[in-house]
Parts: C-alpha cells; structure tokens; sequence
C-alpha cells in the first residue's frame, strides 16, 4: 500500500493514504525540532488485519531514519509497536 507524505498545518505531518475521497489509514505527528511527536494512528474498518498500521509505522520510521530524526511515542499504537519490537530502537525516544 503506498502512503502520501502531506503536511497538515504547521508543524503537524501525515502519511496517509486515501481512495476516491475517502480516508482509509493515517499516522500522524508534530514535528519538533529533530523529533517526531507519534500522536495518531488511524485505519479504517475496511483495512483492519492487513497489517497496515505496522506499514504507516514502518514508512514514518524510514522517513526518521532518512533525515535524522528521533520518534517519540504518544500514540497507544507506537507505544505497543515500539514496547513489542526491537526495530525501531534506532529512532526511539
């Protein structure tokens, strides 16, 4: 599934993904500074037990990776996907 970067409004970004219209999955952030403030997982009904949610964490974690940046977990999602995994140790805060 492919995911757009797209930023919110100020300092909030997203990767999401939407078909006609309809929002089906999101990850959302404020960026501060050289952190990622993880404050939002969304996936809908439609795309439940796809493993999605692992696949909006794991394109924010490879955008951390690519400039530099550290993830810190606020959303329930990230923090249970960062507790459980050790493959995001290099971007966790």
């Amino acid at each position: 599934m492919e995911f757009q970067l797209q930023q919110l409004a100020g300092n909030k970004f997203a990767f999401l993904n939407e078909q006609a219209g309809e929002r089906l999955a999101e990850i959302t952030w404020q960026q501060n500074g050289q952190v990622m403030v993880m404050d939002h997982t969304y996936v809908s009904d439609k795309l439940r037990g796809q493993g999605v949610a692992k696949q909006l964490l794991d394109q924010a974690a490879q955008y951390a990776r690519e400039h530099g940046y550290k993830m810190e977990a606020v959303c329930s999602y990230v923090v249970a996907a960062f507790a459980k995994s050790a493959a995001y140790n290099d971007v966790k805060r």
